[in-house]
């Protein structure tokens, strides 16, 4: 996981510094620049599209586990603003998925065009001072033990260099940044010739967002809540080229064939075509290099969870990435990202490809074993409940090691404290939030609340809790022994949170 990556290409010019190089400016890149530049990092990001060309938006859905994401960084109440809440999820005739009783704030799918996602998180990233190199397009990586250098292509053809500690390449399936690695990149297409179009309808749906499938053909409709909806649609037999041009009769076609109705499509803002592979990369770290969003992870759009994913990617390096770098913790620190994400995104891959296999089935026998299997998933409500959870992101946790406390690794709610604030609030400005009983005045070492919040449960809890900037819980104990209490706490703090003198300036970094 540490060799060291070299490529022929190399350069004379100049190289600007950066604590982090991230490529790619979709919504993973920018939400890691963004928390990276709010924490005082001087981060550039090289985008290869030209400004003011947006991203193919094929993402529409944000998942509870992602809005608590923005949360911890006052963001979910303004991208809610931009779509529609969603509370009903039907699938396959008559079986419904319903995210209203999950144990989040948030309880419910957020059906939002991917730019509207990526205009609030831009908007951020710049306010933190985050340097956009538009037109630069990343050929090769050179790593050393003090940095690593990328060598990119700028808008006018010519070649320059950046020079930074880390890079992250999120610049998506095509990525630069895993073919300069020489990285592979495992796996298959599922499906070809997905239909994508934003219509307006005349008719009614029967729920918000709706799937259905019916002998060959597949669609998903939902709406954005401005009137205007979005089709997925694929017919098995009408296999073409990702490039062939998409009309509102082949739109209206698929879905009348999947719905038996096409709800009086009467117009299109936008019309697409793609496939959707199954892939992931081995590793997500290859020296001072990461790989991140769909640059390390693709699979089908069945259950909305690309996107997703890959913003779960991004809050889980982005506060490791700057506790190295300010001198918090070692470089070992690192490598939990592909320890902790790899597993996501394998069980994404496995689970949409399952949801997208399902919805395709085409013999008898098959139609006839979705419909015993959508009785059993309407009839044993916890299959559902789990179904729902691992969707939305509210379910997963990360491993843990032999001794640890249960809760270790778990996704933690948003707990309300003593004081009235909420655990989601406490986490804002990446800090770790210790929480104990309202009795217990534990030694903080001196570290201040730029680093760690202490917060008192409401009730007369008595386990202790630190949990990450991610929102994922470090340590937990439950032990009355005031002293082997003290002495574990003080061990997880030094862990987690790094000694209690002031740390070091990164060595680049504006702050």
């Amino acid at each position: 996981m540490n060799r060291e990556t070299r490529t022929t290409t190399r350069t004379t010019a100049p190289h600007p510094t950066s604590d982090v190089l991230v490529v790619g400016a979709g919504p993973t890149g920018l939400l890691l620049a963004g928390d990276l530049a709010e924490a005082g990092l001087d981060v550039t990001l090289l985008e290869r599209r030209a400004p003011g060309i947006s991203n193919l938006t094929r993402s529409l859905v944000v998942h509870a586990r992602t809005l608590e994401q923005f949360d911890a960084r006052g963001l979910a109440e303004e991208v809610i603003g931009t779509g529609h809440p969603v509370t009903s999820l039907q699938l396959f005739g008559d079986v419904a998925i319903d995210p209203t009783e999950l144990p989040t704030r948030f309880p419910f799918i957020l059906v939002t065009p991917q730019f509207e996602v990526e205009r609030v998180l831009e908007e951020r990233a710049r306010k933190a001072g985050v340097t956009f190199a538009y037109g630069h397009e990343l050929t090769g990586i050179d790593q050393d033990a003090d940095g690593i250098t990328a060598t990119v292509r700028t808008e006018g053809g010519g070649t320059a260099g950046h020079r930074a500690s880390y890079l992250v390449g999120t610049d998506g399936v095509h990525s630069g940044v895993r073919r300069a690695l020489g990285l592979p990149f495992p796996g298959k297409a599922v499906i070809r010739s997905v239909v994508l179009a934003d219509v307006r309808l005349t008719d009614e749906l029967d729920a918000p967002l709706v799937a259905k499938a019916t002998g060959d053909a597949f669609a998903l409709i939902a709406g954005f809540g401005d009137g205007w909806y979005r089709v997925i649609a694929w017919h098995r037999h009408r296999q073409t080229d990702d490039k062939a041009p998409v009309d509102l009769a082949e739109v209206r076609e698929l879905t009348r064939l999947a719905h038996g109705t096409d709800y009086g499509i009467q117009e299109a803002r936008w019309m697409s075509r793609f496939h959707s592979d199954e892939r992931q990369v081995p590793q997500y770290r290859v020296g001072r290099a990461f790989l991140a969003g769909d640059a390390a992870h693709v699979h089908s759009p069945a259950g909305g969870q690309g996107m997703n994913t890959g913003l779960q990617d991004a809050a889980n390096l982005s506060w490791k990435l700057i506790a190295v770098l300010r001198g918090r913790a070692t470089d070992a620190l690192l490598d939990t990202y592909h320890a902790e994400r790899h597993p996501v995104g394998r069980m994404v891959l496995r689970s949409s490809g399952a949801l997208i296999r399902f919805a395709l089935l085409q013999t008898r026998a098959q139609h006839a074993a979705r419909m015993l299997a959508t009785q059993l998933i309407k009839r044993v409500p916890p299959v559902t409940h789990r179904a729902v959870s691992m969707i939305t992101g509210i379910g997963i946790a990360y491993g843990r090691h032999r001794g640890d406390h249960p809760l270790t690794g778990r996704r933690a709610p948003d707990i309300r404290l003593a004081d009235g604030s909420r655990l989601y609030e406490a986490l804002r400005g990446n800090r770790f939030v210790l929480i104990t009983p309202a009795y217990e005045s534990p030694e903080l070492g001196g570290r201040d609340a730029s680093r760690l919040v202490h917060g008192t449960w409401r009730g007369d809890r008595r386990t202790a809790l630190l949990v990450r900037p991610d929102g994922y819980i470090a340590w937990a104990t439950d032990t009355m022994d005031r002293a082997a209490r003290a002495d574990a706490l003080a061990a997880a703090l030094l862990r987690w949170t790094g000694p209690a003198e002031r740390e070091p300036a990164a060595a680049s970094g504006r702050g």
